[in-house]
């Protein structure tokens, strides 16, 4: 079974290139894909390029 790892909220603010307060906010308010596990946010690395991908496509418009 392959899994795919897990991005922790900072991870993923590194990887976006937002800040970590900003990224929760956009989490708790559903506007980018995550999840709550153990009263944590995590993040799927392909749900994430999905909807950059998704964002590129409908700005393009």
């Amino acid at each position: 079974m392959i899994t795919e790892k897990l991005l922790t909220l900072p991870q993923t603010a590194d990887y976006l290139q937002v800040s970590t307060g900003k990224l929760y906010r956009m989490a708790k308010k559903g506007r980018i894909p995550a999840s709550k596990l153990g009263g944590s946010w995590r993040f799927k690395k392909s749900r994430i390029d999905k909807w950059i991908d998704e964002l590129e496509t409908s700005n393009t418009k």
